[in-house]
């Protein structure tokens, strides 16, 4: 696993008018949380016989990004074991307990080390198993109109509701996310500048699994978010 300073700046993007190849694209999952109202090990509970984060990053990896950043905290060494692992640059946040910005710094931070001619960066959550590689990818269609807004941000509006993940950080975006603090990521920044948010419909849902109820309901469920 490599070290990460939360604290280090992000590198200069390319700014480009689309995403003709989604190797131009870093990806972040977020996966430092503790979990505390799941009981502990969230991330590596078991769903449909893979954990948990392993939905995620199938989901990611197949969108073909040029690097895959796994943000890892306390359970590290839980999930180091139990998930399959390919090429992901994994780091570890060391104050996963500062909330989610800390993970979000880390992450872009060692994404754009990588990948610093990157046109963007997607950040998706580790314990939203649901995610879909088709909303991934109508993030980054979306590219063009979004730049053409001024927009920080590409993110899905599902059509049964729920949070904006994942998210599509473009680079006016990315510049902002060394100074995030607290449990928000970039929730609060694009909250205080709404016209900086560029909204893109997609089908389903992407729920989030924080107690084991949120897990044996979405196991009693079919997937439902547009993939």
């Amino acid at each position: 696993m490599i070290g990460a300073d939360p604290l280090l700046s992000v590198l200069p993007c390319r700014l480009m008018s689309g995403v003709d190849d989604p190797a131009q694209v870093g990806a972040v999952v977020l996966a430092a949380g503790a979990g505390t109202r799941f009981g502990g090990g969230k991330l590596a509970a078991n769903l449909d016989g893979r954990p948990m984060l392993q939905h995620v990053l199938d989901a990611v990896r197949s969108v073909g990004p040029g690097c895959l950043v796994v943000v890892l905290g306390a359970d590290a060494a839980t999930l180091e074991a139990t998930v399959s692992w390919s090429d992901e640059i994994r780091v570890r946040n060391p104050a996963p307990e500062a909330g989610l910005a800390g993970s979000l710094r880390v992450g872009v931070a060692a994404c754009l080390r990588s990948l610093p001619d990157a046109i963007g960066v997607l950040v998706a959550l580790g314990d939203q198993p649901r995610t879909s590689p088709d909303v991934m990818r109508t993030l980054m269609r979306a590219t063009p109109a979004a730049r053409a807004r001024g927009a920080w941000a590409v993110v899905p509006d599902y059509a049964g509701g729920g949070g904006g993940n994942p998210a599509l950080l473009l680079p006016p975006g990315l510049l902002r996310v060394p100074g995030l603090r607290g449990d928000r990521g970039m929730g609060s920044l694009l909250a205080a500048a709404p016209g900086r948010t560029f909204r893109v419909p997609v089908p389903g849902t992407n729920p989030d699994v924080d107690t084991r109820a949120d897990l044996t309901a979405l196991e009693a469920a079919a997937p439902d978010t547009g993939s």
